[in-house]
């Protein structure tokens, strides 16, 4: 069971009540270090408290966010990173996955590390897992900490802002809100899918044409067989 189901929109609200900001912060922190929890909606939900109830300040919170994304992603960077691969080369077979996509994923990181950390964060299930990929497949952390850093600041001021406007225009529909932004980030990992799909078939038809390229040169130079 995805844990972010057990969090409900009371539940949230009450850990904002008693928490405040570190509520943020701490949520944000444990999602983006690889533990699926509505850390996304809590930032929305406290941005939309603070433009219904002016008990809480929007810069403060997409502060509090943005430190969490940034902490949090850190933590699942090192553990990538020390123990991710050794994971994967035990563990893998049971999640079929194979040596061979380690080292896909190797040079994907080494063209594509930097895009997949800053987009990840807007993505879901990305947004939980890019930093410990990254680390897996040894992104350089400098490379990975600007990245990280730009992509935490730009989503949670989105988010932020977001959930802040709603409250404005909408006030007492938050479901609506939360509902919109799951879609965007559901129709994200759609899109990556396909992507990534397509990515693989075309590689794969690649290698199926070169046997052949490679027998029709040959039988068109056969001085080059000898």
């Amino acid at each position: 069971m995805d844990l972010a189901t057990l969090f409900s929109i009371h539940t949230l609200q009450s850990l904002l009540d008693i928490l405040g900001y570190p509520a943020v912060t701490l949520l944000i922190l444990l999602e983006s270090a690889g533990i699926p929890l509505p850390g996304e909606s809590m930032v929305l939900l406290a941005s939309f408290y603070a433009a219904t109830s002016h008990q809480l300040q929007l810069p403060i919170i997409i502060l509090c966010a943005a430190i969490g994304a940034i902490i949090g992603d850190n933590i699942g960077y090192y553990i990538g990173r020390t123990g991710g691969r050794r994971f994967v080369e035990r563990f893998g077979k049971y999640f079929f996955l194979k040596t061979s996509h380690l080292e896909y994923a190797e040079r994907f990181f080494a063209r594509h590390g930097a895009k997949t950390v800053f987009f990840g964060r807007f993505i879901t299930f990305l947004r939980i897992w890019a930093a410990f990929l990254a680390g897996m497949n040894q992104m350089p952390w400098r490379a990975f900490m600007f990245y990280n850093a730009l992509g935490g600041i730009t989503w949670a001021t989105l988010i932020g802002s977001l959930g802040y406007l709603s409250g404005i225009f909408f006030q007492d529909h938050f479901d609506q809100v939360e509902h919109l932004v799951k879609l965007i980030g559901w129709g994200g990992l759609g899109a990556v899918i396909v992507l990534v799909l397509g990515a693989l078939l075309f590689l794969r038809l690649r290698r199926a044409r070169q046997p052949e390229e490679s027998t029709t040169n040959k039988k068109r130079n056969p001085s080059h067989a000898l």
